[in-house]
């Protein structure tokens, strides 16, 4: 039987721990935290369970007045614009910490179902492939014992952690990074959010929405840099409008705790001040100690694990998925990519991995989700494409439920009219992506996708709305 050790349990190592049990292979996952991995027990499910409650208490507090909602209390008269709703972040945050620990415990029931041996511990490899084909996997056990595992297959699946500033090192308390702020009783009364990427964007928005007076400093000219142009001007109107102090170009140099405050510098040499900081600068692969470049894995300068599209890295026999790949640092992708790795070692039918087919989504309100080709790729000549963008304001779905922001926009071929592309800025943009993913991994047509029939009235009407503005513009000769 061909064994098979997978190094990390998160969606990368146990999506593939399902496929290789599934295809008979004898397959085990050394991992030392939890099945689910940071995806589940720090990062993704937390930080979305959290934007949860924030999404209720901004569509309360933005929508409630104009959908003709009344809220009866005791406030008196002149303090009637003082918030009525509010948030306990600690109830909050057990809720959170509950439904990552119950998410991970269902993984693990699922991987031990299949048939998957689950070890405790930490792993790293043995060294270079043996004569025989196989090598073997050195796993520390938290009491400081050793087991060797001889593997014909290794797949390391160990993501990443927060990168830090050296002056800006976080205590837990009052400067945090993203896997500490569920340990808060409290709401932050002043919280600055250092990143202005999809980490500190979706902390930024959350926070803001629970009632918190959030600071947000980017190094950027924008927040979300790496997002669509529009849909991050989109937001960061919404984040001002809504009373986030963002600020642009300014990097931060250090944050130090003062009493019962923070103070952090900007390299321009200001100083702000809050009652907690939230560190959100990227992260670091979990690379280290792991005996890889001595077992023949190739890193890149960042440190993560060069692969293919098959999840193959340099070393026969070691495939690598997920963060610490810096592909993408997405579930979606680090479940795809480990799968891809059974499928190919295991010699099932596999097809490589598609970036342009890629679905991805920031969780802030509104959300942005994104897929297949963007407008950064039209005007860096990438790709020759035609593109309509049509505000959710004419939407009659949007009027009815009071959403003032957003849009859909949609790229094409010219000529084709294929679709390759699309932005969705919306509440629930999550959901709403789909069908242009769909689209853009089967190569519809703008024609297509606006003969499909929508449900009247749905958000989703305007994207094929959308589709027939490109269909039009394609027969008249527009571009």
């Amino acid at each position: 039987m061909t064994r098979i050790v997978i190094i990390g349990g998160g969606p990368g190592g146990y999506e593939a721990a399902l496929v290789g049990a599934q295809l008979g292979a004898e397959v085990t996952v050394v991992d030392c935290d939890g099945l689910g991995g940071a995806s589940v027990l720090t990062d993704c499910v937390p930080s979305k369970t959290l934007i949860a409650t924030a999404e209720v208490m901004t569509t309360f507090d933005s929508s409630y007045e104009e959908l003709g909602i009344v809220v009866a209390d005791d406030t008196p008269h002149i303090e009637q614009a003082a918030r009525v709703v509010g948030v306990d972040l600690g109830k909050v945050n057990r809720r959170v910490k509950r439904l990552a620990l119950a998410q991970s415990h269902d993984i693990t029931a699922s991987v031990t179902r299949a048939g998957a041996r689950v070890v405790r511990g930490r792993a790293k490899l043995g060294g270079p492939q043996g004569i025989d084909g196989t090598r073997d996997v050195i796993v520390t056990a938290a009491d400081g014992s050793e087991t060797i595992l001889t593997a014909d297959a290794v797949l390391i699946a160990t993501g990443g952690h927060p990168r830090e500033i050296p002056d800006a090192m976080p205590d837990g308390e009052r400067i945090l990074n993203w896997t500490q702020v569920y340990d808060l009783e409290e709401l932050p009364e002043e919280l600055i959010v250092v990143g202005s990427g999809v980490t500190g964007a979706e902390f930024a928005g959350a926070y803001q929405a629970l009632g918190s007076r959030v600071t947000l400093v980017s190094s950027r000219d924008r927040v979300l840099p790496g997002e669509d142009p529009d849909a991050a001007a989109v937001l960061e109107d919404v984040f001002r409008r809504r009373g986030m102090n963002v600020i642009g170009r300014s990097r931060a140099e250090s944050a130090k705790r003062v009493g019962d405050r923070v103070e952090v510098t900007l390299s321009d040499g200001r100083v702000i001040t809050g009652t907690h900081c939230l560190m959100a600068v990227g992260a670091i692969p979990n690379t280290s100690n792991m005996n890889l470049e001595e077992s023949g894995v190739k890193l890149k300068e960042s440190g993560h694990i060069w692969t293919d599209k098959v999840s193959r890295t340099s070393s026969p026999g070691v495939y690598a998925a997920g963060d610490v790949t810096g592909i993408f640092a997405l579930a979606s992708v680090a479940a795809m990519q480990g799968r891809i790795a059974m499928y190919h070692f295991l010699g099932d039918a596999v097809a490589p991995l598609n970036l342009k087919t890629v679905s991805s989504n920031v969780f802030t309100d509104p959300e942005i989700a994104t897929v297949g080709y963007t407008q950064a790729d039209v005007d860096a000549g990438k790709i020759d494409a035609r593109c309509v963008k049509l505000p959710l304001l004419r939407n009659p779905r949007a009027k009815m439920q009071g959403i003032r922001d957003g849009f859909v926009k949609l790229f094409c071929r010219p000529g084709t009219g294929i679709v390759v592309g699309g932005v969705v800025v919306s509440p629930r943009a999550s959901e709403l992506i789909h069908p242009i993913s769909i689209a853009v991994d089967n190569n519809l047509t703008v024609e297509q996708i606006a003969n499909a029939f929508t449900v009247y009235p749905s958000l989703s009407g305007s994207i094929a709305e959308v589709a027939r503005q490109l269909h039009t513009r394609k027969s008249s000769g527009e571009a």
